[in-house]
């Protein structure tokens, strides 16, 4: 036998090396991250590309136009195109380096940029808590001036008889927001017993606040018939069975009792 027929028999060579490692690779991710490969729509392929690029020529061309076009001379006018820009690059850069969330469709980057958008909106919540009245309401005129002017509080605890003409006129916007709420919530929470916990402690909070907020001073029977048990019963009923409807996972909150390990109860009380 040869020298080379050795050398050829010791081993696979470089470049089937680096296939095989190729191909190991690409298993690898396909066995940590199916839901974007096996989950993924054919007909969104184009987006499942790198388009960093075109996003910041994207980005710049609006720049471009913006400080070509505005008229420079209203400082009110540049504020607000200095805040839409700034948002922009927030929103590009977060689309970029974000993490993926649970959700994939239509696309991951979707969800970035409502992540995004959430950062921005909770930043300017802490700086708005940092305000006084007057100069909150003078921060919401700055962006729409229908904003900024005091609305009136309606007292919901007034006449409390529990008759029909009462009833009918506690009826109002809030009942739909009671309902859709708890259904959004029984969606998150997917927890009968959780969200009737919930449910009642939100409206004892409103009688601890009914003193400060006007629209908290609510009759008893607009409290727990109309609100607990119509509106939030709705609510988490429907949102509980489109759970069922859709096979959607349900949770279970343990109570700390019933953790049985001492680092789970100590997780729990830090939670």
């Amino acid at each position: 036998m040869s020298d080379g027929d050795s050398l050829d028999d010791a081993g696979p060579s470089l470049q089937q090396r680096r296939m095989q490692a190729a191909v190991s690779h690409a298993q690898r991710v396909r066995h940590l991250s199916p839901k974007f490969h096996e989950s993924t729509d054919p007909t969104l392929a184009f987006f499942y590309h790198p388009r960093t690029l075109s996003v910041l020529v994207c980005l710049l061309a609006g720049f471009l136009y913006v400080a070509l076009f505005i008229d420079p001379s209203n400082d009110i006018l540049n504020t607000r195109w200095g805040l839409v820009a700034l948002c922009s690059v927030f929103i590009v850069i977060s689309v970029v380096l974000f993490r993926d969330g649970p959700f994939i469709r239509p696309h991951p980057a979707l969800w970035r940029v409502v992540l995004a958008l959430n950062v921005l909106y909770e930043m300017f919540l802490v700086f708005l808590l940092f305000q006084s009245k007057q100069t909150g309401r003078q921060m919401m005129a700055f962006f729409d001036p229908v904003l900024g002017v005091e609305l009136p509080e309606r007292s919901y605890g007034d006449n409390c008889a529990l008759t029909v003409e009462n009833v009918r006129g506690g009826i109002d916007i809030f009942v739909l927001a009671h309902s859709l709420g708890w259904f959004g919530k029984a969606l998150i929470i997917r927890n009968h017993t959780m969200c009737w916990i919930l449910s009642i402690t939100f409206e004892l909070l409103e009688y601890s606040l009914a003193h400060q907020l006007p629209n908290f001073n609510e009759c008893w029977w607009d409290h727990w018939i109309l609100d607990v048990f119509t509106c939030n019963w709705l609510g988490i009923y429907v949102g509980m069975k489109w759970c069922e409807h859709f096979k959607m996972k349900t949770y279970t909150w343990h109570g700390i009792r019933e953790i049985p390990t001492i680092k789970g109860k100590l997780s729990r009380a830090g939670a």
